[in-house]
């Protein structure tokens, strides 16, 4: 009898691995991807073959496949070989195709759409698009990337996401073991030039992992920086946040121009994850010495947490980010991933919108539409 149930596996969140017994392991990615492995070994030598993903797979049909890999294994047949027969593994360019057939169902963006597989048929399909996506390893793509880090670096960094979204794909579908080594592979890549501003972003990916991670082990710093994430606000304007701001009954927070980079007030609507930041954050309004309206007060009497506060937060977790650049992570998601228009997206960030006819879309009903999309992109993140 297998040690895992069907409950622990629909409830399992944090990264990590578990057990089944018989070499099948549950794999729990950093981004909350949860995929099939079964580890075997034959004469010595020890692998790890995927099984699918486990949104697709249930427990006992994985059972099932972990028992005939390993009994393919002492037959001496190679399964992933005997997979490949019986089902073609495609190529990067393949899977692209693939994957953007069925990811462009859900936009309605169709200048997106077509960038989506312009840039990869630039910068990707010359020197990886023939590889299977079975071979397609991390020193192949950390070149695609680096031709293009220093020069084109916003082109760079939405490719780089796309790969890894074609790489993931793969896995659950059966045809990669493991994800690509990111971490690896964005640690090899030069210096961003210092003349260009360049706010380190966290992949999008990556932020539900990382908030539950905020939340296991909730302090002043770390309830700010989940707050910062939740509206996509600035880090200023997170500090800087007085109750008197905030309005619990409408869900709206209402920061005025002198706060404001653009200098126009901006009013953010509040997702139930960020009301449940600021519920916390009330036990913290009583403890300083002085009655504070600041929502986020520091230890100096009547100034707010400093902008090191959040840093440290991330610092402390061995991340190479820094607070701004999850408006990024924001911006990448809402892009990649949903059906809401640009000048939404650019409205929730506060951006200024040259074009009079996106500004004067952002005056109609703009408030309410932006609810929704901060209402998925808590639902994306506390999933």
């Amino acid at each position: 009898m297998g040690k895992l149930t069907a409950a622990a596996v629909k409830a399992a969140r944090t990264a990590g691995r578990y057990g089944d017994g018989d070499g099948l392991f549950l794999i729990v990615g950093a981004s909350g991807s949860r995929s099939w492995m079964v580890r075997v070994q034959k004469d010595g030598k020890r692998r790890d073959i995927g099984l699918g993903s486990a949104s697709k797979v249930p427990l006992a049909l994985a059972r099932e496949r972990s028992a005939q890999v390993r009994s393919q294994v002492e037959a001496g047949l190679d399964p992933v070989a005997e997979r490949r027969k019986s089902a073609g593994v495609p190529s990067f360019r393949e899977a692209a195709a693939l994957v953007h057939a069925e990811a462009q169902k859900g936009w309605r963006n169709g200048k997106h759409n077509k960038q989506w597989m312009s840039s990869l048929e630039t910068h990707c399909f010359p020197a990886i698009g023939d590889v299977s996506v079975a071979n397609l390893d991390g020193p192949a793509v950390r070149d695609v990337l680096a031709a293009i880090w220093l020069t084109k670096s916003e082109t760079a960094r939405r490719v780089r996401q796309r790969i890894i979204a074609i790489a993931d794909w793969s896995v659950a579908k059966g045809y990669r073991v493991t994800p690509l080594a990111m971490a690896a592979i964005d640690k090899s890549l030069p210096r961003q030039k210092r003349g260009a501003k360049h706010h380190t972003a966290m992949p999008y990916t990556d932020v539900p992992a990382f908030l539950a991670g905020l939340r296991a082990r909730p302090s002043l710093g770390r309830l700010a920086l989940q707050f910062l994430i939740l509206t996509a606000a600035r880090s200023g304007e997170v500090r800087g946040a007085t109750w008197s701001e905030i309005d619990s009954d409408a869900a709206l927070w209402t920061i005025p121009g002198e706060r404001m980079k653009a200098g126009r007030e901006h009013v953010v609507p509040l997702s139930e994850g960020a009301l449940a930041v600021l519920e916390q954050m009330k036990a913290w309004r009583a403890r300083p010495a002085e009655p504070t309206d600041l929502v986020f007060p520091g230890t100096k009497r009547g100034k707010p947490i400093s902008d090191m506060t959040l840093t440290k937060v991330l610092r402390d977790m061995v991340l190479d980010a820094v607070p701004h650049g999850f408006r990024s992570s924001f911006k990448d998601w809402a892009s990649e991933t949903t059906n809401f228009p640009n000048e939404l997206s650019e409205a929730a960030l506060a951006h200024a919108i040259p074009n009079k006819a996106e500004a004067a879309y952002r005056r109609g009903n703009m408030l309410e539409k932006r609810r929704g999309m901060m209402a998925a992109w808590c639902r994306f993140n506390l999933q």
